[in-house]
């Protein structure tokens, strides 16, 4: 690599970051407050300061240089001046080396000591002290790359939304113990992209795999020192870089080559995104980039304390999105990982903290505006987490055209459903039905809800069924993260057992929850390794547990329980009834149904039964008409079979009438070992004997 000191040009504004052009690289980097920046280039090994130099030019807040003799590969970071007074929010300290927030690469890692801090640790004055201290040596670097790739006949899959079912996966924790995969693609982002694992999915059914945090992020330094990690990488400090723990050649072209596996496979991309804070945590946290570079403008400080960080996401800090660079930091990174890395979409974590206007919650919020008028962010597909820690964070349900949510009501009814509680059916019928009292408004449709039973945060399904309490005693903190309502049952015995009437029951059970979630109007979330059974064994919080305890275990497989995954998955997606794009009518004036609710006695549910608070039985009939009201895209009827979808969460046997009809055929019974029932098939006004804690699905025979 040649030495790129002979010259500095003045470079331009933008882009911002690091670009190489061909002959090149222009540097640039956002400061409204800095009094002076430096580029701080190092050798190959990013261990020797081999030269800084002064960037000569501020225009319109950004710093920028351009060193003709700069090529991809150039390792660098920054030294920025200014005032240090953190009672006016400014902590500026050029001891301390500090990461692009444009970095494409980021190449070594974090090595914790005092040296990272801007102030004296134990210092009387904490942070009003100011420590000389240079952290060079101990900081991952920034690297210049290269972003050319050849994405050859590639082509996005453009799943409908309607169509869709997520599967929601670490990149590690997935791949690292497959034994199908080379030993050195395990644990990577090349590992996803095996044939074996790409066949998984596929059998599953699943159109979009959605990645828990793969930008850049660290290990705090309080789960180092205990042996723990930051398994789930909601710490980011790099938005536009790849964390390099998940790439087998260090390459960021690696994720580009498994994207286009992927979709070559029909398999779509989502990234889950951590816009709402960074690594830096609060007041009393390291200076590693955006603290040091202009902590002012990056973060939301306390009105008339600006000391300390005002903080909606508990972490310490809250990214200030509503400042325009920040803003435009959000955006570009968006816009990157989509047209330079061709991802499909994005879930926002704790997206309420990024739509707080000031520090209230605004649906009309900047950001919100921002995406929607963007020609190619407003394309892709967008999921919120809708939710944060703040006052008034919670916003199932409040969140604007073209956004979908995660249904965090879904994942609750349904669970106390299952086991068993009283007084649910009302909210069943309409999670069942799409949600469309928290949805069907503004034009939204129903896959605005993403539903699911279970995610990365949380027991897995295995263990929603096994366990009565959390059990997180790994994470050392005395079991008290992690939440205490899990709204789970151990079926009569906590954790593992030889007794095999539980067994059955769990098994069933996981059955009832997996099935409800396949057949719900909305889009379906799994988590990764609930179709096989895999136990954290009882950990509902693995934030910190970057070992078997969090990766799923392929060599346990439940072939029974993925079989019936599977099969679940194939009726959804061969019958529209089940994915309709619209919100269910009920009756028109005209008598026609497009769904009816029944009761055990096959007659339409009254007023005086919905307001049954012990009914625990359901039954769900749609008819499978479209009338003039569901058609594709192409403008074709979606005609479909009526299918008849039963649910008793009572331990005790319901018999329930079949509508009068030719014939009615059993697609799913739960209730049998292999959940499917055998195709049984009963007359029309024939009883169904409906098990206990079971969940039925008949078909019409003449349709």
């Amino acid at each position: 690599m040649q030495n790129p000191r002979a010259r500095v040009w003045p470079g331009l504004p933008h882009p911002l970051g690091a670009t190489w052009d061909g002959a090149g690289v222009n540097f640039a980097l956002f400061s409204a407050h800095a009094e002076k920046v430096e580029l701080c280039l190092f050798d190959a090994h990013g261990q020797r300061e081999i030269e800084r130099i002064v960037l000569p030019e501020y225009t319109d807040e950004v710093w920028h240089g351009y060193l003709p003799q700069a090529m991809p590969g150039q390792l660098y970071g920054y030294r920025v001046y200014g005032p240090y007074d953190p009672r006016s929010g400014h902590r500026f300290n050029p001891n301390k080396l500090l990461l692009d927030p444009y970095a494409k690469s980021i190449i070594g890692s974090l090595r914790w000591s005092d040296a990272h801090f801007g102030y004296r640790i134990g210092h009387p004055r904490e942070d009003l002290s100011f420590d000389r201290r240079d952290n060079a040596r101990g900081m991952p670097k920034c690297q210049v790359v290269d972003t050319a790739f050849t994405w050859g006949e590639e082509r996005r899959p453009n799943v409908e939304w309607n169509r869709s079912i997520f599967y929601e996966a670490h990149v590690k924790g997935l791949t690292c113990l497959h034994p199908d995969i080379p030993q050195p693609l395990r644990g990577t982002v090349a590992g996803l992209a095996w044939p074996s694992m790409v066949d998984h999915m596929k059998s599953l059914g699943v159109t979009g795999l959605e990645l828990l945090p793969v930008h850049a992020f660290l290990d705090d330094r309080t789960l180092v020192e205990k042996g723990l990690r930051n398994y789930w990488g909601y710490n980011s400090i790099g938005y536009f870089a790849l964390d390099p723990r998940y790439l087998a050649t260090g390459r960021p072209s690696e994720f580009k080559a498994m994207v286009r596996r992927l979709h070559d496979a029909g398999i779509e991309v989502l990234l889950d995104v951590v816009y709402n804070h960074t690594a830096e945590g609060n007041h009393l946290g390291p200076t590693l980039s955006f603290r040091g570079i202009d902590n002012a403008s990056y973060y939301k400080l306390v009105p008339n304390d600006r000391r300390y960080y005002w903080d909606s996401t508990g972490c310490g800090n809250t990214l200030d999105v509503g400042h325009p660079r920040v803003l435009q930091l959000v955006l570009d990174s968006l816009r990157y990982w989509v047209q330079e890395m061709h991802v499909d979409g994005f879930r926002f974590d704790l997206t309420s903290s990024l739509a707080r206007e000031g520090l209230s919650y605004d649906p009309g919020a900047a950001f919100f505006d921002a995406i929607r008028q963007d020609p190619i962010l407003s394309a892709v597909k967008l999921i919120a987490e809708p939710w944060d820690l703040g006052a008034g964070g919670y916003q199932v349900g409040g969140y604007p055209p073209g956004w979908s949510e995660w249904n965090g009501k879904y994942r609750d009814a349904v669970r106390r459903f299952w086991k068993g509680d009283a007084g649910l059916i009302p909210e069943m019928a309409s999670r069942l039905a799409g949600s469309s009292d928290l949805f069907n408004h503004r034009g939204r449709r129903p896959w605005a809800s993403v539903n699911f039973v279970t995610a990365h945060d949380g027991f897995t399904l295995h263990d929603l069924v096994s366990y009565n309490h959390k059990h997180n005693e790994a994470n050392l903190e005395d079991n008290r993260d992690g939440i205490n309502e899990n709204d789970s049952w151990n079926c009569g015995v906590e954790g593992r057992t030889d007794d095999p009437e539980i067994l059955k029951l769990r098994a069933r059970q996981k059955r009832n929850m997996l099935a409800t979630l396949l057949l719900s109007q909305g889009v379906p979330m799994l988590l990764a390794g609930d179709e096989i059974g895999n136990s954290q064994g009882g950990n509902n919080n693995t934030y910190c547990q970057d070992n078997e305890t969090s990766w799923i275990k392929w060599e346990e497989v439940d072939e029974t329980m993925l079989t019936f995954a599977r099969e679940v998955a194939a009726i959804r997606h061969a019958h529209p009834v089940f994915h309709r794009s619209r919100f269910f009518r009920g009756r028109s004036e005209g008598g026609y149904a497009d769904i009816l609710w029944l009761r055990p006695d096959g007659s339409e549910m009254s007023e005086e039964d919905w307001q049954y608070g012990e009914a625990r039985t359901l039954g769900m009939l749609l008819t499978g008409d479209p009338g003039d009201y569901y058609t594709t895209p192409a403008g074709q009827r979606e005609w479909d079979r009526a299918f008849l979808l039963l649910l008793n969460a009572h331990h005790e046997p319901m018999e329930f009438a079949l509508p009068a009809a030719p014939g009615w055929e059993l697609f799913i019974d739960t209730f049998a070992e292999d959940g499917l029932g055998g195709m049984r098939r009963y007359d029309g006004g024939a009883v169904f004997q409906l098990q206990g804690r079971s969940l039925a699905l008949l078909a019409r025979r003449d349709s």
